[in-house]
């Protein structure tokens, strides 16, 4: 039987020119593989990199804190009522370098609604002329807010009578 269809010597693809595509393509390959590899050690190099900075700009922040309370500690000998003061103005610092750091302190959860994203009950109790599910005493306070929360406020909260 006879083979209607011949084939011409230009249809079949030329060995060399295959042999030299593959290698083409199996250098292109390597060269992926060695960018990835490098895109790899480098997002490592520079994740590291970036962790160092934000924790030596955290430790910044508490930085003038430590050496208030060296100083608070340096005069305890002194009028107590001054000591106090001191102290109060170092927690007000310490409560800035947390806003700073993003994680601010809940200020005014005492008479709020109770809200399981921002408080953690710790007791419930009853009170006279409060409304249910209000928070009536912070014991710890929180802080962030609902979508950066490093801790909530663990807080009592009243209950119906």
């Amino acid at each position: 039987m006879e083979n209607t269809q011949e084939t011409e010597p230009e249809d079949i693809p030329d060995v060399a020119w295959l042999q030299s595509r593959v290698a083409e393509l199996e250098n292109n390959w390597r060269t992926a593989m060695a960018d990835l590899d490098n895109l790899r050690k480098r997002t490592v190099r520079d994740t590291l990199q970036v962790r160092h900075q934000e924790r030596k700009r955290a430790a910044k922040e508490l930085l003038t804190v430590l050496d208030n309370l060296d100083l608070a500690i340096g005069h305890a000998e002194a009028d107590p009522k001054a000591v106090v003061s001191g102290v109060e103005a170092v927690r007000a610092q310490a409560d800035q370098a947390m806003a700073n750091l993003g994680f601010p302190r809940h200020r005014d959860d005492h008479g709020a609604p109770f809200d399981p994203q921002l408080h953690e009950a710790v007791s419930v109790v009853p009170a006279a002329g409060v409304e249910p599910g209000t928070v009536v005493e912070v014991v710890r306070p929180g802080y962030g807010d609902a979508e950066n929360q490093l801790r909530p406020a663990a807080v009592v909260v009243a209950k119906a009578d």
